[in-house]
């Protein structure tokens, strides 16, 4: 990998350590863009506040994380991990895309299957 892509696969892995295990919106909104965009199964959000808002309301449901596989290239990492959510969702088998913009988080697109969240 490019010097470049070890240090957006660090600043993902930051990013996620700060959502999921630390779940601290400050220090997760300092690896976001002010113009983030967030693309998921569950909303469609621009914006670094908007991003920390959908974050605070999904932190107190996760009770852990696992990152499977991460890769970087260029300005882009990808991450597949697993989450585990307070019942009834239950395990999210989960990938994002992050794009990278002068060390910050400018584009999240996250993959999973959204039918849990209806139970």
């Amino acid at each position: 990998m490019s010097p470049t892509a070890d240090s957006n696969l660090a600043a993902a892995e930051a990013y996620y350590k700060a959502f999921f295990d630390d779940k601290d919106p400050d220090r997760l909104a300092r690896h976001l863009d002010p113009e983030v965009r967030f693309i998921g199964p569950l909303a469609d959000l621009s914006g670094r506040a908007a991003v920390i808002d959908g974050a605070r309301r999904l932190m107190p449901q996760v009770e852990s994380y696992q990152v499977r596989a991460r890769f970087g290239a260029g300005d882009e990492v990808m991450l597949a991990y697993d989450l585990r959510c307070a019942p009834p969702v239950g395990l999210l088998r989960t990938a994002a895309l992050l794009t990278f913009a002068q060390g910050l988080i400018v584009r999240i697109e996250l993959f999973f299957d959204a039918r849990p969240f209806g139970r």
